[in-house]
C-alpha cells in the first residue's frame, strides 16, 4: 500500500478506505499546494486530495457506483474538511 499524504485528514481517509474497501492499492495525494489562495482552501493545507484506489469491492461496479462508494465512506469529510476530492478508483484486474 502506498500514501504520499500523513496530515491529519489524509489519516482520516486511509483509515476510512481501508475500513470500508480493504484495498489491494491506497494512495492519498495532498494537492492542496495547487490550490494555496483560491476557493475552498481553507489554510489548512489539507482541503484538496487524490485518491486511488484499487479493490475487489469494485468488482463489475461502473464508475459512479465506485465513486459513490468513496465518497459514502469519506462522507462527513467531504462535508466538513474536504473541499475537492480526484478519485481514480479501479478492480484488481482493471491494474
Amino acid at each position: 500500500m502506498t500514501d504520499t499524504a500523513t496530515g491529519p485528514v489524509a489519516t482520516q481517509i486511509r483509515r476510512r478506505l481501508t475500513e470500508a474497501l480493504s484495498p489491494e492499492k491506497l494512495e492519498v495525494i495532498n494537492d492542496s499546494h495547487h490550490h494555496a489562495g483560491h476557493m475552498g482552501d481553507d489554510g489548512s493545507g489539507e482541503s484538496h486530495f487524490t485518491v486511488i484506489v484499487q479493490s475487489r469491492h469494485f468488482l463489475s461496479k461502473s464508475r459512479v457506483e465506485r465513486q459513490r462508494m468513496v465518497n459514502q465512506a469519506l462522507a462527513d469529510l467531504l462535508a466538513e474538511k474536504i473541499h475537492a476530492l480526484s478519485i481514480r478508483a479501479s478492480a484488481p484486474d482493471e491494474g
